[in-house]
Formats: C-alpha cells, structure tokens, sequence
C-alpha cells in the first residue's frame, strides 16, 4: 500500500518517512509532543522524548492549554503550561526509531538528520459505551490520531561568492 503524505520534501532521496495511523493516544497530547519535537535534529529529538519520560524535561502546552496545570520546566520554552504525555511520548519514539531504520536502510547518516515535518491529525473516534443513571446510556469516545513524520538531510552550507568590483 502506498502512503501518501501531506508535504513532499524537495530531495526525497535525502529523506525518509514513519506514521502510524489511528493510533489509540490522545490527540491533543500528541500534538503538542509532535509541535515540541519539530524541527530538531533526529537523536536530539530522541534524547528529548526519553527526557519527558524520566520528567527531566516538559513537554510545552501552547495551542490545547484548557486545564493543563503549570510546570516551572516549561520556562525553557517561554511558557508556563507543560505536561509530560508518557503514551504520547511513547508512541513517538516508536515512530522515531521506525525513521532511524528507514534512514540507514536508505543509506542516509544519521546524525545529519532533522525533522523536517510532523503533523498530527484527528481520526475517527473510537466509540464505546457507558452506562448511567436510570438506565440510560452515555457514549465513551476516545480520541485518536494519525501521526506523519518526514526527516531529511541538512544541505551543506555553501559560501555567498564574493560580488567582482
């Protein structure tokens, strides 16, 4: 089955892909921890995730900030709100060491590697059932996620030329 992806990178032989579809985490969670990790290189996002889990390090909360409490770690980030998501954190990890095997089968180096895209979306909810008070139901729904990472290589930098007089 061929996947297709929201964004293609400019040079897709210097980039590898992961996702997960319909995951069973948390969709808010998730997004921040994918926000958190955006743009780092591919160990620093790996040593980071493995941070949040032994709470040496948050997870910033900037867009889904409704009952999400204060930690004072969050001020590395310039915000106030930050949580630490261990199934989210998890599940991203998984999908990172998922790119770090597609990369080296791909001949890519490792340590160049950035993450270039991460994009989190909603998918259907799971729906299940609770029951109530004089006999009446109440849905129990969970909200999933579907996961999308790309990681490309770092182009060398290459001087400006020198304007001729």
């Amino acid at each position: 089955m061929v996947k297709n992806y929201s964004r293609q990178p400019a040079v897709p032989a210097k980039s590898c892909f992961a996702c997960g579809d319909d995951l069973r985490v948390h969709y808010k969670n998730t997004f921040e921890a994918g926000a958190a990790i955006r743009g780092l290189g591919l160990k620093a996002a790996q040593s980071y995730l493995q941070d949040v889990l032994d709470h040496k390090r948050c997870v910033p909360f900037r867009r889904y900030t409704g009952h999400v409490g204060r930690a004072t770690q969050a001020k590395e980030f310039g915000v106030t709100q930050g949580r630490w998501p261990e199934k989210s954190v998890r599940i991203l990890q998984g999908l990172l060491k998922n790119l770090e095997a597609n990369a080296e089968a791909k001949g890519l180096e490792i340590d160049n590697l950035y993450l270039w895209h991460v994009q989190v979306n909603r998918a259907a909810k799971g729906r299940r059932r609770t029951y109530r008070a004089h006999g009446r139901i109440g849905p129990y729904l969970s909200s999933n996620c579907h996961v999308e990472i790309i990681c490309t290589e770092k182009a060398e930098n290459v001087p400006k030329a020198a304007l001729k007089a």
